[in-house]
């Protein structure tokens, strides 16, 4: 299977939604992850653009109402990444960026490997 590239529009479009996110706090960053992008807090990924399809982590209601108004498993179709949905074209990021900080923000920092 061929990984989908992200168009330079889908990539900026993503760094300008995460934007006031990761000015509001110093703990959310976006990073190149795999020639995709990741949006990061405390070193656990919350939001990711795959292609040209953003997707975000959430709790299972986060989930269930996210499938509700669209949402589908994201990631490589073969092997999607549990605990996270798309957003669909039709909707509001921003509400789903916002939910999707709170969770994996209130989860455990990630400890960095050691090298």
């Amino acid at each position: 299977m061929q990984m989908p590239k992200a168009s330079e529009a889908s990539k900026q479009a993503f760094r300008d939604l995460l934007e006031p996110f990761a000015a509001a706090s110093p703990s959310v960053e976006v990073k190149p992850m795999f020639g995709q992008l990741g949006a990061f807090v405390n070193g656990n990924m919350f939001a990711g653009l795959f292609g040209d399809t953003t997707g975000v982590k959430l709790d299972a209601d986060g989930l269930s109402a996210l499938e509700a108004v669209g949402g589908n498993p994201f990631g490589p179709e073969v092997r999607p990444m549990g605990g996270y949905l798309t957003i669909p074209a039709n909707a509001a990021a921003e509400p789903w960026i916002e939910r999707a900080l709170a969770y994996v923000g209130a989860l455990p920092p990630k400890t960095p490997k050691k090298k």
